[in-house]
């Protein structure tokens, strides 16, 4: 298991497991099985072994069956009822609740970052997220993994960066118009050669999962 930093240690996970896989056929993508079990379970490893803090799951679509059939012990879990307005409303209850914890000096201290990850990428496995996690230097970090140059997840937020991102958080479109507008201040942390950041969007893409 990948061992956090010091700077990392106060990073929390941020898990966005809301969306409904419409293009699916109404499967909520935290419910896909991959390797016996729900998707979301295999999300929640991959952040603690790449050495997040508390992790925090945003629920959405059948959120108490996923409840239900996920083992999501030790999360804090953050149920989502604007889940079907997109990605945006997502982010915005997860970093109300990491910043929520944070002001209240959370189970690990407070985290200082949040680590943003996406529950329907599975081909980023842990060594990413250390590697976004090493990026964090202070409150105002931004940093974010890159394939080959491009931006992608999993994303590490600051948390002198949570308001200002969760104001910005709408539609589909999470956090995607607060690092344009801040592009040039962002850290890149290439990425490409231990991960790949597919999504599992379509009936073709379930082939993917194992």
């Amino acid at each position: 298991m990948t061992q956090p930093t010091t700077n990392a240690a106060r990073a929390a996970g941020l898990l966005l497991a809301a969306g409904g896989g419409r293009r699916l056929g109404g499967r909520p993508k935290a419910l896909l099985p991959h390797r016996g079990r729900p998707l979301v379970e295999n999300a929640v490893r991959v952040l603690r072994e790449g050495g997040c803090g508390t992790v925090y799951v945003v629920l959405g679509a059948a959120a108490a069956e996923v409840r239900a059939r996920a083992d999501l012990a030790g999360c804090v879990l953050i149920d989502n009822p604007d889940w079907s307005e997109g990605m945006g409303s997502s982010l915005r209850a997860g970093l109300e609740a990491v910043g929520k914890a944070a002001a209240e000096g959370g189970r690990d201290g407070g985290a200082r970052a949040a680590l943003v990850s996406l529950v329907d990428q599975p081909g980023i496995g842990a060594e990413a997220v250390a590697r976004v996690l090493a990026a964090h230097r202070s409150g105002d970090s931004l940093a974010a993994a890159s394939y080959d140059g491009k931006r992608g997840h999993p994303v590490l937020f600051g948390a002198e960066r949570w308001a200002d991102i969760a104001a910005s958080a709408t539609g589909d479109r999470g956090a995607r118009a607060y690092l344009k507008a801040h592009e040039a201040e962002i850290a890149l942390v290439e990425c490409g050669d231990v991960a790949e950041p597919y999504d599992i969007d379509t009936e073709a893409d379930l082939s993917r999962l194992q």
